[in-house]
Order: structure tokens, then sequence, then C-alpha cells
């Protein structure tokens, strides 16, 4: 099952209430998930590095290493944990969503050339409005992208998922392939140690997929 790392103080903030390590693994095995770690972010980095073990100060946030079910990717984040804790706990009702009701002339467009069913051949796109980013959140939310393509977009083979600040592009948007250098790319990509190990997804495609949007700007890159 998938493990989720959560900063205890932040996760009990957002559940309104504080437990003992005793309280939530109780909670937790009444919900269906399991605490299976409690720890620091300085001792899993040492934990990486093989460095000997320190004692533990009272200044270094306390870890919770919780395992949640392979099927819930809505747990894989601090947000879902506790959206879901509350709503089990009677604290909140089961959020209902809905698609906001727009005009197509207000639309934002996606033009999809027909050359990218030699690569990638789908393209889903949505907006995202009155969201607001502190560090943190910031931070739980790549977290939570990264997991999705740990886990149901297949190691990016299946989906690759990206975002973008709507105040630093415009519509409307075109998905389309350029032609590169692969041998160039490939030797510039290798040293990424975030995306080296994807490079087999594109590496023999005679195209690289691309997003541009409406001044010709390549949205697709990091």
């Amino acid at each position: 099952m998938p493990t989720v790392s959560v900063g205890r103080d932040r996760l009990f903030k957002a559940l309104g209430c504080s437990y003992s390590v005793e309280e939530f693994e109780d909670l937790c095995f009444k919900f269906g998930i399991e605490l299976d770690d409690v720890t620091t972010e300085k001792a899993i980095i040492r934990k990486e590095k093989h460095l000997d073990e320190e004692e533990q100060s009272e200044n270094e946030e306390v870890i919770y290493k919780i395992e949640v079910p392979g099927n819930r990717y809505d747990l894989l984040c601090l947000e879902g944990l506790a959206q879901a804790l509350r709503v089990f706990n009677g604290v909140d009702t089961i959020p209902a969503y809905k698609v906001a009701s727009i005009s197509k002339e207000t639309m934002l467009k996606m033009h999809v050339k027909p050359e990218t069913s030699e690569v990638r051949p789908f393209v889903v796109c949505a907006v995202l409005r009155g969201v607001t980013f502190d560090e943190a959140r910031y931070n739980s939310f790549i977290d939570l992208q990264d997991r999705l393509h740990q886990n149901i977009c297949r190691k990016r083979t299946l989906v690759a998922i990206g975002t973008r600040d709507l105040d630093t592009i415009s519509g409307p948007f075109t998905y389309e392939t350029k032609n590169f250098r692969a041998d160039e790319l490939m030797a510039f990509y290798k040293s990424d140690l975030k995306l080296k190990k994807f490079l087999h997804i594109i590496e023999n495609s005679p195209v690289s997929p691309v997003i541009y949007d409406s001044e010709r700007m390549d949205t697709t890159v990091e």
C-alpha cells in the first residue's frame, strides 16, 4: 500500500484536534488506514544517507508515515487525509463538486494537432480558480502530483501531469509536436535527477509532444 508522509502538527491543525499516538492509531484503524511510523524529517534524511541516528531535538518536526489503500488516490496528501478523517469524524459533510457553467465564448480552448497521435494522442485540461498557495500547500500539491505519477499514472507512461499559473500564460492553447535532436535532448535531461528516469518514454520517438500558449510559449517546460 502507498505510504504518505505528513507533518503531525499540520495534520492535527487541519483536523481541528490533537491526538496521542495511541489515539491516532485507533482513529486510523477505525477508518481503514494505518500509522506505519513516527519519525522526523532529519531522521528520514539520515536514514536515506545511511548516517548514524542522533537524539531527536524538540524543534524537529514530527512526521507521521501513514499507509493508505492503493485505490484511494484522494488520501495521497495531507489535505485529502484531513478532509476524509473530518468527514469520518462527523465534523464535515461529504463535499459535493460541480463543474462551473461557462459560456462557449469565454471558455479557454485547446487545439489538438493530428500529429500528436504519433506519440501521446490525448490531452485533458482544467482550470482551477480561487486557489491560493503558501509554501507548505504548494509543496504538498507537488508531492501529490508526484505520487499520482508513481501510482495511477504508471510512472508517467500512461499520463503526465503538468500545472501552470494561468496568470503567466494565455489561451488559446495548442497541443502539437516538434522535432528535436534526440541525442542533445537526452544528454541534457540525463543530468536531471528527477527526469532522467522518464526519458525512455519518448527516447525512441521521432517527435516530442508540446503545449504552446497563444504567444507560442512552451508551457510543457518545467
